[in-house]
């Protein structure tokens, strides 16, 4: 008999279309974070924000190395979204989606604990999880730093070749393949990396693909 998959799900634009209001908004409240504690103009604040995210794969990584700036004072200040209900926008059925889907759910985000939750309750999916794992549950090693990652396997008990990374970034995914896990990529990127297991447009379609992670 086969065993089940578990499933490890990215939050922003997998879970929810965060491109359009969640990250814009995470930009500025970063830039201006930065603005205030660096005291730098906005221009070379939002420079040194992208650089960072850029060679770390999280602007609050580079900011700790190099300012010093507390990752918990940083995170709580920069994620508030006091309209996060009107803000998050996902599609319907993402519910009965999840649902559908045999095996362990686990959220996998390089966003903070607090932020993480709320998403999910806006969503009315947090519980479907069976654990969350969030910035800070991986000691400030984001995606795509393997720490994190075998951090996760680790902790849960999972098997990589039996665990499913289902996410949006391609370097995220390029991680977790290296280490054995499956990969589902969520995009509409025209590119197809020969070593995917899976591309798919929407997560709504991952239940009538299954069979093709599970071979």
């Amino acid at each position: 008999m086969t065993r089940k998959l578990a499933w490890i799900f990215d939050l922003d634009d997998t879970l929810h279309q965060a491109t359009g209001h969640i990250f814009p908004h995470l930009n500025r409240s970063m830039t201006e974070y930065i603005m205030r504690h660096l005291d730098l103009e906005e221009a070379a604040a939002s420079a040194l924000r992208q650089r960072y995210w850029h060679a770390y794969g999280a602007t609050l990584l580079g900011l700790m190395r190099h300012h010093d700036v507390d990752p918990h004072h940083f995170l709580w200040h920069t994620h508030q979204f006091p309209d996060l209900e009107r803000t998050v926008v996902a599609d319907a059925g993402l519910r009965h989606c999840l649902r559908r889907l045999a095996g362990r759910k686990i959220l996998f985000s390089n966003s903070p604990a607090h932020y993480a939750q709320a998403v999910l309750d806006v969503l009315g999916i947090g519980d479907l999880f069976d654990a969350v794992y969030t910035i800070e549950s991986t000691r400030f090693q984001p995606k795509p730093m393997a720490g994190g990652f075998r951090a996760l396997l680790h902790r849960e008990r999972l098997q990589a070749e039996r665990s499913v990374l289902v996410e949006d970034s391609l370097p995220n995914l390029v991680t977790a393949r290296r280490l054995g896990m499956k990969t589902v990529w969520i995009t509409r990127d025209s590119r197809h990396p020969p070593w995917l297991d899976l591309k798919l447009s929407s997560v709504l379609a991952l239940p009538r693909a299954v069979a093709r992670v599970n071979g």
